[in-house]
């Protein structure tokens, strides 16, 4: 019996080796797989986000998170070299309709990439709450949604203060129309 359980560990053992070595040319180096990782996610953001929009009549979707607490959404919106977001990161999805399409606009320190252009300017408008508030109030969507759900946990991103700080900066017609990005979050 004894010599059964050995065979078998060394079988297992270079079997294993060889079938790894056979693996490892298969397998990308970090910045070639983060270069496919980023061309299927901003595929994702090209083709996806406008369908889905479309079909549950959303203008602007806002995806924001802090550092530390990321929405589970964001985190499958960021580039492969963002592991997350970075203090405030808002992503800010308005959709201009078919012909002109989805513009994409990061209202945090930085661009995120090419996906996401930077569109605040701590220097010229020190407050990121107000910020957005422009974009939002200057697009004036009929529907503007959050990342929040009674029945999707990772539709639930949005954190109360968030939420709070959100709906207090942007001008009060436009507070009636948030709505739950659910559909959007679960497609």
């Amino acid at each position: 019996m004894k010599n059964i359980i050995i065979s078998t560990l060394v079988l297992l053992m270079f079997g294993t080796t060889a079938y790894a070595d056979a693996l490892k040319e298969k397998i990308l180096p970090m910045r070639e797989r983060a270069k496919v990782m980023d061309d299927l996610l901003k595929h994702r953001l090209d083709t996806l986000v406008p369908e889905l929009m479309r079909r549950e009549g959303i203008d602007a979707w806002v995806v924001m998170s802090r550092e530390y607490n990321e929405d589970p959404v964001l985190k499958t919106m960021l580039p492969a070299t963002w592991l997350s977001a970075r203090r405030r990161t808002v992503l800010i999805f308005l959709d201009h309709g078919p012909e002109k399409g989805i513009e994409r606009l990061a209202a945090a320190r930085y661009g995120v990439t090419d996906m996401f252009k930077g569109s605040w300017n701590p220097e010229e408008q020190p407050d990121q709450w107000q910020r957005i508030a422009e974009i939002l109030d200057g697009f004036d969507p009929k529907r503007i949604a959050l990342n929040y759900s009674d029945d999707w946990g990772h539709a639930d991103g949005l954190v109360y203060s968030e939420q709070r700080d959100f709906v207090a900066n942007i001008p009060d017609r436009l507070r009636t129309r948030i709505v739950s990005a659910e559909m959007l979050a679960v497609g």
